[in-house]
């Protein structure tokens, strides 16, 4: 395996009572795709948001274990949680542009991160919108609001504002749901292209799209972590029959 950008160690999370992730060990490979799937509420969205502390507004909520970025516990008490998120960036399920223009939804990050050199934010804004393979859509109409675009250009413009930061990981939960299949290929292609630059998490409720574009596939079950391999030996010849019950649809 290729060495490992994230190692997750005896990690446990919880929902005030309930335990939402169980004792869930896992080394996510740098430059590579690494899908998540499993039936609903298994706890994939729930692995994805404590890669980059994402859960820890949630009231109630505590983590156990050791998440290491770069051979660095993210959840050691010194740590900058704001930190975390710069350089591990999330894209949601539904595309959130804020009510601002393409130009001021990709600058966001950088603005609350102080810069203020407007050369710099020209220059990232067009890099970034380069590399989400949307610029030539939209350079024309940069300060036109973001909800004229399509669903499909709206959640590559969420792509670019993370894109903005300059982040080394980005989690991505379910990016494609909400998108027609024109649109999902376009996200699809263009995941395959980021992860030259990028460590990439997606969690996909969609077989065929795991098996597309993942390097490597977890599979999810109530919250344990029941098999991860290479893509394309989970797809073939997964070593537990569960595993091949989930991702040849006979149930979840």
């Amino acid at each position: 395996m290729d060495s490992p950008k994230i190692m997750v160690r005896n990690f446990n999370f919880y929902y005030g009572a309930s335990k939402a992730l169980k004792n869930i060990n896992i080394d996510i490979p740098e430059n590579r795709v690494t899908g998540i799937i499993g039936p609903s509420g298994c706890g994939k969205s729930t692995f994805l948001r404590s890669l980059n502390r994402m859960n820890d507004v949630i009231v109630n909520a505590r983590a156990e274990g050791r998440v290491v970025l770069d051979g660095r516990n993210i959840y050691d008490e010194d740590v900058d949680v704001v930190d975390i998120r710069r350089k591990v960036g999330m894209v949601f399920q539904k595309s959130n542009p804020f009510p601002k223009s393409i130009f001021e939804n990709v600058a966001y990050g950088l603005k609350i991160n102080g810069v203020k050199d407007k050369y710099y934010i020209n220059e990232t804004i067009e890099k970034s919108l380069r590399d989400a393979a949307i610029w030539e859509e939209v350079k024309d109409r940069l300060h036109k609001s973001a909800f004229e675009l399509s669903g499909g250009q709206q959640q590559r413009i969420c792509i670019a504002r993370a894109l903005a930061v300059q982040p080394e990981v980005l989690l991505m939960d379910e990016p494609a749901s909400a998108l027609d299949p024109t649109a999902t290929l376009k996200i699809e292609e263009l995941i395959q292209a980021l992860k030259k630059k990028y460590t990439i998490v997606i969690v996909t409720h969609n077989m065929q799209q795991a098996a597309r574009i993942s390097d490597f596939t977890a599979f999810f079950m109530l919250g344990e972590l029941v098999e991860y391999n290479l893509t394309g030996i989970m797809f073939t010849k997964p070593s537990k029959k569960i595993t091949e019950d989930y991702i040849t649809g006979r149930f979840g």
